[in-house]
């Protein structure tokens, strides 16, 4: 394997992991507020997350640094053909931050209602607009020559949105982290939110599994198989095995995220324009000495990241009680 090939299975690697850890979080931010049906129920949901959220994020800064390193022309044409709508996930992300560190802040039930609609919206918007850059990323952009996007302001870059890849990322988006928010809940609580999350997740999972088995039909093979995760952690939902719900839940995440990447392999940006401009793995990677720069800085680094968000994850394994004790 190539330098260009272990950096584009790299890249892939820190998308899962952002998708599949940020998949959780996002779930949580929508589901707070509909399976806690108190400001006590509510902040035992959020406090499934408070300790962990920020680490999660962090592969996302990994993801875009990685593939800017790596594969500059990818970043940029991905990018640049999708600057509006990623600059509003990027709002949205920046608001999740701040309703979650500043819901407790002010000690009033008003501000924490408002610090959990913010939350649920900004969730939402997140796992809409990736699911939606993620579709659009796999049908490819209106490359012209150099891998330039074509066309100019706005309208370059929100039409994409309007196309059915985008809509079916995006609904695929928000049922898949749905289903692991769910399914976490279920995993991290006891008490009357344990109990809703996992209905939601059996609901969620049911949905989902219809519609990823009918783009089975249309999309590709491995759809049937993320079809099938989805399936299986509904069953376990029923059968009240968190841990298998919320693993089943992780795996159709990352067989999604995989099968979007390397669809079209060696291709990483379809041209709609001409498929001779697409770009490859090949034709977008840095020079070979940029990789092998970057490749001892990942030896060195990524494998701290690794341990020390295993670590976090430990310390904070512990349940989260959403019922009330009731003093005898």
């Amino acid at each position: 394997m190539d330098l260009a090939m272990l950096w584009f299975a790299l890249v892939v690697l820190c998308w899962v992991l952002f998708a599949v850890l940020e998949g959780f979080d996002f779930g949580v931010g929508m589901l707070a507020g509909i399976v806690g049906r108190d400001e006590h129920e509510r902040g035992a949901a959020v406090r499934t997350v408070g300790p962990v959220w920020d680490g999660n994020e962090v592969w996302l800064v990994a993801a875009i640094g990685v593939t800017f390193a790596a594969f500059p022309d990818w970043y940029a044409a991905l990018l640049s053909g999708l600057y509006l709508p990623l600059v509003i996930v990027l709002l949205a992300l920046a608001a999740r931050g701040v309703a979650l560190e500043f819901r407790g802040k002010v000690d009033t039930a008003r501000w924490r209602h408002r610090c959990d609609v913010a939350l649920g919206v900004s969730s939402l918007v997140c796992a809409a607009g990736f699911g939606a850059a993620l579709g659009v990323a796999t049908t490819g952009l209106a490359l012209g020559p150099g891998g330039a996007v074509a066309g100019a302001g706005p309208a370059r870059s929100l039409a994409p949105l309007a196309s059915w890849p985008a809509l079916t990322g995006a609904v695929l988006g928000v049922l898949a982290t749905l289903l692991q928010g769910a399914a976490f809940l279920g995993l991290r609580t006891t008490g009357p939110v344990r109990v809703r999350a996992r209905r939601v997740a059996v609901t969620t999972a049911g949905v989902a599994a219809v519609v990823v088995g009918i783009l089975a039909g249309v999309a590709a093979p491995v759809a049937g198989i993320v079809a099938v995760l989805a399936l299986v952690a509904g069953i376990a939902g029923v059968r009240r095995w968190e841990a298998t719900a919320f693993a089943a839940a992780s795996l159709a995440v990352l067989g999604g995220v995989v099968a979007a990447f390397v669809a079209h392999a060696p291709v990483v940006l379809p041209s709609t324009l001409d498929p001779a401009l697409s770009l490859t793995i090949a034709g977008a990677a840095a020079s070979p000495e940029a990789l092998q720069v970057i490749t001892i800085g990942a030896v060195i680094i990524l494998p701290g990241v690794l341990a020390y968000q295993a670590f976090s994850y430990w310390v904070f394994r512990r349940r989260v009680a959403s019922g009330r004790e009731v003093s005898a």
